[in-house]
């Protein structure tokens, strides 16, 4: 099994990174392959409602795009999705939406290929923001028709500064919990 972590921070090593790495380490320690993806250096675009991914006979987005190559495949190897953003004026980064909105349209043209995975959100906010950007976040993997794992409190982390999120002690737990009951639940649904 695969676990995707997905980091929509433009910050190469910043919280949402830390937060990301944290709980791939989990799912690791239960035996399962893990991938980092990071849209630091990775400057996706839009998705423009082309519909080019619906005609297309493959499985990709038609929109010329060299930050976007090899994506789908990712997902599409995945067992479970992980995706970070940190909050930006109150929502998801325009990095992580352009990343969930181009992945969104491929899979729903394309058999659904999201459905049944499990995908957890990860949320890092220096004050707030970061219920609505949860709740973004989840509204895409149940339109996606993912399921999602819980963990003790929502999946939030507070920090502001490159590594700070590290002294959020509840924080980081709560990660963990969720990348615990992430790698049980993708056992249980492979059993």
């Amino acid at each position: 099994m695969r676990v995707l972590g997905v980091s929509g921070s433009p910050r190469r090593g910043g919280n949402t990174d830390i937060l990301i790495q944290t709980a791939l380490e989990v799912v690791a320690a239960e035996g399962m392959e893990t991938d980092f993806l990071s849209l630091a250096e990775r400057p996706v675009k839009p998705c423009i409602a082309c519909g080019g991914c619906a005609k297309a006979e493959e499985v990709c987005c038609v929109q010329e795009d060299p930050a976007f190559e090899g994506i789908i495949d990712r997902f599409m190897a995945a067992d479970g999705i992980l995706v970070g953003s940190p909050v930006y004026f109150g929502s998801a980064t325009p990095q992580t939406m352009s990343l969930l909105d181009r992945v969104g349209y491929v899979s729903r043209c394309k058999g659904s290929f999201l459905r049944r995975k499990v995908g957890a959100a990860i949320v890092v906010a220096r004050r707030a923001g970061q219920n609505f950007t949860f709740a973004q976040l989840n509204y895409f993997f149940l339109i996606s028709e993912m399921i999602v794992p819980g963990s003790t409190y929502w999946n939030i982390a507070f920090g502001r500064n490159k590594g700070e999120v590290s002294g959020d002690e509840e924080g980081i737990d709560t990660v963990k919990t969720l990348a615990a009951n992430m790698a049980w639940l993708m056992k249980k649904l492979a059993d």
